[in-house]
């Protein structure tokens, strides 16, 4: 079974035991570290290192001993309960001997996690998971953890009480942080919270968030681009609280949609003009901004380029109107563009 969008977090917080295998792969070794951490917790427990029920092997001495995994996934324990073996970073020559564990795989034997990195479509460990008719295979993407998967994070961590503006706030914070470090941040947020039975505000999270400036920066000149207004002001406030100079940040978004403007120019189209602009942009990164390319156009980006230039140069005079606001305005009047108009 192959699970795709939110079928993937919500399996792997509560995996079925009566299947006999799991594949977790993707490209970031720790997002697929922490979805392997939770779904062997949910099949084992805390203390099943405790109980000798879960039992750990590198994938890449399989094709050597393929036996021992056979004999791990046999093995009766001595305590009672659900065992799991837990194959890491296995390669694709392990898969000869993951074969061989699942042909013989009885109910009550142990269940096999398997991780991996970025697996190709013609990977025999993909093949393997993906037409067996039992095994279960969970691609993990780059994408940040949805609203579901963080009141999950949020509920484990004690939390009962999210307003509706408190879980916007944390959405932002997941596209700025790594999921590792928004669990940890969740879990401070849970220990700060005990005991307290009011609802959680912006504010506290915002005393508790970790400084991500750059990745704030970097978020916000996308909402701006992809003129998601709802989302600015949120994002306006944290960088404010973080002091980043207001020159600073027109000059990140003066470059970004110049970048944009001349992706927009390009005859080749814009992900080729992005793959070559110096520095090149790639990845996600480079499509994000592809499609911002082309949902603007090439003349209102230049009007964008122009509104920006203007502000920047205002900064730099002698001007006494206040310097962040000026910025503000001219952000969020980009922000607010209606689409349509090329």
């Amino acid at each position: 079974m192959l699970l795709k969008g939110g079928e993937i977090a919500r399996y792997l917080s509560r995996p079925d035991p009566s299947r006999p295998a799991l594949l977790i792969y993707g490209q970031d070794a720790m997002r697929v570290s922490l979805k392997r951490a939770e779904a062997v917790r949910a099949l084992v427990g805390e203390k099943a290192d405790e109980e000798m029920r879960l039992t750990r092997m590198p994938g890449a001495g399989l094709k050597k001993d393929p036996a021992q995994l056979v004999d791990a996934v046999r093995e009766i324990g001595f305590f009672p309960g659900q065992r799991v073996v837990l194959v890491d970073d296995a390669p694709d020559t392990a898969a000869d001997a993951i074969r061989e564990a699942l042909s013989g795989w009885r109910q009550g034997d142990a269940v096999i996690v398997v991780t991996a990195g970025s697996l190709s479509k013609s990977s025999a460990l993909r093949k393997l998971f993906e037409t067996h008719g039992q095994a279960v295979t969970a691609p993990i993407y780059d994408d940040p953890p949805g609203e579901e998967e963080i009141a999950r994070w949020m509920s484990d961590a004690g939390l009962r009480q999210v307003p509706a503006d408190a879980m916007r706030e944390l959405a932002i914070l997941a596209r700025a942080l790594d999921p590792g470090d928004l669990r940890q941040t969740v879990e401070k947020i849970g220990l700060y919270k005990y005991d307290d039975p009011t609802p959680l505000t912006v504010e506290e999270i915002a005393l508790l968030a970790p400084a991500t400036i750059e990745a704030d920066l970097d978020e916000l000149i996308h909402v701006v681009a992809e003129r998601r207004e709802a989302e600015f002001g949120p994002l306006m406030r944290r960088i404010e609280q973080q002091g980043l100079a207001p020159v600073t940040l027109c000059i990140a978004a003066l470059r970004h949609f110049r970048t944009l403007h001349l992706a927009a120019a390009d005859p080749a189209g814009p992900g080729v003009a992005l793959a070559r602009a110096r520095p090149p942009v790639f990845g996600p990164r480079r499509d994000r901004m592809a499609r911002q390319a082309q949902a603007w156009g090439m003349g209102p980006l230049e009007e964008a380029v122009s509104q920006l230039l203007e502000t920047d140069m205002t900064l730099r005079s002698t001007s006494r109107a206040p310097q962040m606001p000026l910025v503000e305005r001219t952000l969020l009047r980009l922000a607010m563009k209606p689409r349509g108009r090329r």
